[in-house]
């Protein structure tokens, strides 16, 4: 399966509490919930899309708990990102719980690269990331990530934390470019090693 990772940044790379004011405070965070506000038909379109390409998702334990108090509780089959979370596997990486209610979830406890790697081994479409900051930390630094489908919006909040850490060294190639009504920029890239460098010559 190619893993593929989704997720929200501000301009400034933050990617830490979109969805609610008191999604992930940790850190002092005070600005959360900055995503909200640009929800369109265009956006359920693009996440409407992409969900209907997986066969697996992969996340990070505290992304696991705010999906698990919400998803199930959504039965309309017509729902695709709740049809595709409640019906397909689910692996959560987690050190310190070990049990769902949830149907479909299992837990990475041990080596997560290891388990990760082996998971992409496996026949199908997409292993997706969606979420799950910290988690994805590991994904990046041991080169795991095979897409990035990079949702930008137009704010800056100058606090959170960001995806691209400091000391991050990565080149990408360009997939595809979508734009939303609200003005949200959601680039869609593959990784392709280290970035080049060159000093501009005058002729």
């Amino acid at each position: 399966m190619k893993l593929t990772v989704t997720t929200f940044l501000t301009l400034d790379g933050v990617y830490q509490g979109p969805g609610g004011t008191e999604e992930d405070t940790s850190g002092g965070f005070a600005h959360g919930g900055w995503v909200t506000p640009f929800y369109e038909d265009t956006m359920a379109a693009f996440v409407s899309d992409w969900f209907s390409r997986a066969d697996a998702f992969l996340l990070g334990r505290h992304t696991h708990d705010i999906f698990a108090a919400h998803w199930p509780k959504v039965t309309d089959p017509d729902d695709p990102v709740a049809s595709g979370l409640n019906s397909l596997p689910k692996y959560v990486a987690s050190r310190t719980v070990s049990t769902s209610d949830w149907k479909g979830v299992s837990f990475l406890s041990g080596d997560v690269v290891s388990a990760v790697r082996a998971l992409k081994e496996q026949p199908g479409r997409e292993l997706q990331v969606h979420g799950s900051g910290e988690l994805l930390q590991t994904l990046i630094e041991h080169d795991l990530v095979d897409e990035f489908r990079l949702w930008l919006y137009p704010v800056v909040l100058g606090q959170g934390r960001k995806l691209f850490r400091d000391g991050t060294l990565k080149a990408f190639e360009h997939v595809e470019t979508r734009t939303t009504a609200t003005g949200v920029n959601v680039l869609v890239m593959r990784p392709k090693g280290t970035p080049d460098f060159a000093t501009f010559e005058l002729v």
